[in-house]
């Protein structure tokens, strides 16, 4: 079946090349390689290249520009979590520097890989025909001193493992958190592209929040919650105008008269008044002798001459 696929999309390619337009098909589930990592793999990245390569995984798992590779049953295959869902990619839109990793670096070689030198690529167009050189010509032709960064690992992924391993849906709304990465290869691309639009669908962007009404008290009605005063409270009854415009207003008869001003009393206690009274009265009598002994000298004065 994966060989038919591969032979159909060769003959598309020759036939109609302005058709195949999408490397990815995102419309079925990914499929079974027979690769179960129960753990995030060791990845070394191959010398020279911006490829990364799994020594311990016996498969030929690569990871190049934000995405996991594998060349399994003569089809390659990608994902963006290291563990799959896995989709078929056209050979046709296979990342170039993918093509041009040394054969030592396939864990599990082909057949028909026998033969050929350790140190350079794959011999891709004996293997896929003339059709595929011809639309990817210069593939084996690059300056290998203008090599470009490699892509960082989303080792965000290696805490998700076992029974954690998230679903395809959760795959997407994680990756869209935590791994910032903008590709620049085509396939890549692609991919990102469509698990942002699964993200935003599986995490809706959350409504608005509005602040919270005021809570009453068990005991307080809304007729009864205080009203809020401004300035000092007066006495005057309410609806009245003050005193001063009342009086203001009524002619001068009915006008209240002001309040009569007493002569000031002493505030002392009655022991203290009564004591005060007493003196007074002995200073009276004592001014009265005295006026008496003044009118008696002269009289006294007169009978001696």
């Amino acid at each position: 079946m994966r060989y038919a696929l591969i032979v159909l999309w060769m003959m598309l390619g020759s036939l109609t090349p302005a058709v195949a337009q999408v490397s990815i098909n995102f419309s079925t589930p990914g499929v079974n390689i027979g690769i179960n990592l129960p753990v995030y793999p060791q990845l070394q990245r191959v010398p020279g290249y911006p490829v990364y390569y799994a020594p311990n995984v016996s498969s030929n798992y690569f990871f190049f520009d934000g995405l996991y590779w594998v060349f399994e049953d003569d089809g390659w295959y990608e994902s963006s979590w290291y563990n799959g869902p896995w989709r078929m990619v056209d050979p046709m839109y296979v990342p170039v520097y993918l093509l041009r990793v040394p054969v030592r670096y396939y864990r599990r070689a082909p057949v028909y890989f026998r033969g050929w030198r350790a140190t350079e690529p794959p011999r891709w167009g004996e293997h896929w025909g003339p059709s595929w050189t011809q639309r990817r010509s210069g593939w084996d032709q690059w300056n290998r001193n203008a090599m470009p960064a490699p892509a960082p690992l989303p080792t965000y992924q290696r805490q998700y493992s076992g029974n954690r391993y998230p679903h395809p849906e959760q795959q997407a709304v994680l990756q869209s958190r935590s791994y910032r990465y903008q590709p620049r290869d085509t396939v890549a691309q692609e991919h990102f592209q469509h698990q942002r639009t699964q993200a935003q669908q599986v995490a809706p962007t959350p409504p608005t929040r509005q602040a919270p009404a005021p809570r009453l008290q068990p005991s307080q009605q809304p007729s009864q919650l205080p009203s809020r005063q401004v300035g000092p409270q007066s006495s005057e009854p309410r609806g009245q105008p003050p005193r001063a415009e009342r009086q203001a207003a009524q002619p001068p008869a009915a006008r209240e008269p002001p309040p009569s001003r007493q002569p000031a009393t002493d505030n002392a206690p009655p022991g203290k008044q009564q004591s005060r009274d007493q003196g007074r009265g002995k200073d009276n009598r004592d001014n009265k002798d005295n006026k008496d002994r003044d009118e008696k000298e002269p009289k006294e004065r007169g009978r001696d001459r």
